[in-house]
């Protein structure tokens, strides 16, 4: 209960600062590539419903089919598209989601249906709670789309990258508390700032998670806390 009346008295009041915002970015996106501004993405949501995620957006209309990661140097990316998500800038939007009820501000990273396909059975216990604006996952993997190269960048998501993502968004789950969840909301803002800051991962993973990790994402695993 308390989790949620912070979302949403949060969301409101970033909605309202964050307006002015808004609209700077609302007129780069038009000019720079037309409308329409915003992308609503179908994601899956807490017990396995759908919802419309609202981001700002930051590919070409015309490349609205393919895949839903993208790696880095991705063409359907627009000029300032790659800004955005370099800040992580498209994401605002989502505080509305939160306002909804569909979000939290912390929680597992919402995936797209297509990808829900393949969880396993213990990997759909991360649809017991609302997916979040920030997160473990989202920090840990800030840098996805640097990761996503090779021939068949889909391909390795699945197999390898998805899976690793959702190891920590269980180990989330299994620690969580308003405490740890204030924590991460410390920690994004840190990484907001210092993007290449390696310690917010140690200190995350040792000291919340309590677990040991190889930063070579390849050998990436986490154990339960």
């Amino acid at each position: 209960m308390l989790k949620r009346f912070l979302d949403i008295i949060v969301s409101l009041v970033l909605l309202i600062l964050l307006f002015p915002v808004f609209v700077v970015i609302a007129v780069a996106v038009v000019l720079d590539s037309g409308f329409p501004v915003f992308y609503r993405g179908e994601r899956i949501g807490r017990g396995g419903r759908p919802f419309r995620i609202i981001k700002f957006r930051s590919m070409y209309v015309s490349s609205a089919q393919g895949p839903a990661i993208t790696g880095r140097d991705d063409p359907r990316v627009t000029r300032v598209g790659k800004f955005l998500r370099k800040w992580k800038l498209d994401e605002l939007p989502q505080f509305y989601n939160v306002l909804k009820g569909e979000m939290s501000l912390v929680g597992p990273r919402p995936e797209a249906p297509q990808y829900v396909e393949f969880y396993s059975d213990d990997e759909k216990k991360v649809l017991s709670v609302r997916p979040g604006v920030t997160g473990v996952s989202q920090l840990l993997f800030r840098n996805e789309e640097e990761m996503l190269e090779g021939p068949d960048p889909e391909r390795f998501y699945l197999d390898i990258l998805m899976r690793q993502k959702l190891c920590c968004d269980l180990a989330y789950i299994r620690n969580q508390s308003l405490v740890f969840d204030l924590v991460l909301i410390l920690l994004t803002l840190v990484a907001v700032v210092f993007p290449r800051e390696p310690g917010i991962k140690k200190f995350l993973l040792e000291k919340f998670l309590k677990t040991g990790v190889d930063m070579n994402f390849k050998n990436f695993s986490v154990s339960g806390g």
